[in-house]
C-alpha cells in the first residue's frame, strides 16, 4: 500500500505533548512524511483580528519529515496537496494538533483532491476545547470513515510494506 504520513503543526507555540512528539518521531523513516507549520501573517488569515491570538511567524516543525510546508491558516497549502497528490498515494496518514480544526481541515483537503485521508487517532491532540480529541475523532469517523492506531499501523510496517492495512471503517 502506498501510504505517506501528513504531520499536522507539531511545532513549538502549539506546545504539544512530548507523547506526541516522540510517537510521530517513531514514525519517521518508515514511510514518506510530510509536515506542516503554521505561521503567523495577519495579512492572509486574520487570527489576531477574529479570535484574539496567533501562531509564531517563524516557528519550525519539531519533527524532521522529508518535506516541510508553511501554510498560514487552518488547512494545508495547496503545494502541499498538490506534492502528495504527486505521490501517487493510495491513502495518506494525518496526525498531528488540533484535531477538530487543523487536523480535520486537512482531512477536507486531501478529501476534495482524491485522496484518501485516514487519522492516526492516538497520535493527535485536540484543541483546548478537547484535549483528549474525542471530538476531532468523531467528526472524522462522520466525515471520512477511514481510522486507524498507531500500533495497528507498526504492525502493518513490520508485516510487509507490500501488505494492504486496513483501516477501521464505520458503515
Amino acid at each position: 500500500m502506498r501510504q505517506a504520513l501528513l504531520i499536522i503543526d507539531v511545532q513549538p507555540c502549539f506546545s504539544p505533548p512530548q507523547w506526541l512528539v516522540d510517537g510521530i518521531q517513531s514514525l519517521i523513516g518508515k514511510l514518506p512524511s510530510v509536515a506542516t507549520v503554521e505561521r503567523h501573517d495577519e495579512s492572509r488569515t486574520p487570527f489576531q483580528r477574529q479570535i484574539g491570538w496567533h501562531p509564531a511567524p517563524d516557528d519550525d516543525s519539531l519533527i524532521p519529515a522529508d518535506r516541510i510546508f508553511i501554510k498560514y491558516g487552518y488547512a494545508p497549502s495547496p503545494d502541499t496537496i498538490e506534492y502528495l497528490k504527486s505521490l501517487n498515494l493510495d491513502r495518506v496518514l494525518v496526525c498531528g494538533l488540533q484535531t477538530e480544526t487543523c487536523c480535520l481541515a486537512a482531512g477536507f483537503a486531501l478529501f476534495d483532491a482524491g485522496l484518501q485521508p485516514t487519522l492516526l487517532m492516538d497520535l493527535t491532540v485536540g484543541s483546548s476545547l478537547d484535549r483528549s480529541g474525542g471530538l476531532g475523532v468523531r467528526l472524522w469517523e462522520h466525515h471520512f470513515k477511514h481510522t486507524l492506531s498507531s500500533s495497528e499501523l507498526r504492525s502493518c510496517l513490520q508485516a510487509s510494506q507490500e501488505v494492504s492495512c486496513s483501516t477501521r471503517r464505520l458503515s
